[in-house]
């Protein structure tokens, strides 16, 4: 049985909030250790999970509860990384924090515009 939308919102944006927190992580970890020898730069990978997800969605037209917890992302080293000593660029690491940063500020206001009109529901619209 399908999720009332207010639910999904809420689970899909607390998720998104969590992936781009422990994305922050990761990134912390990969400029922590860039001088590190042997050090291979990681990264947060979703693309398995979100094809579950989508496989999920063409099937039932809806997502089971849980599919959303699901998509939390495994942490794994960057494509080829560990093949070729690639070592941790500063320069692109930073990029992708700030890119991170900006995903999750847009993340943090759809979360409190979702909640503010939540809020407004629940006061049957009166202000």
């Amino acid at each position: 049985m399908p999720m009332p939308i207010e639910a999904l919102t809420t689970s899909a944006l607390s998720a998104a909030l969590d992936a781009a927190s422990r994305r922050h992580a990761v990134i912390a970890g990969n400029i922590a250790n860039a001088n590190s020898e042997g050090y291979v730069p990681l990264r947060l990978q979703f693309d398995e999970r979100i094809e579950e997800a989508r496989q999920s969605l063409r099937e039932q037209q809806w997502l089971a509860p849980g599919a959303i917890d699901a998509l939390r992302g495994s942490v794994g080293p960057i494509q080829d990384a560990a093949e070729a000593g690639t070592r941790t660029r500063l320069d692109a690491e930073m990029a992708e924090l700030a890119r991170n940063s900006v995903q999750f500020q847009a993340l943090t206001q759809g979360l409190s515009r979702h909640l503010a009109m939540l809020a407004l529901a629940a006061a049957d619209g009166k202000r």
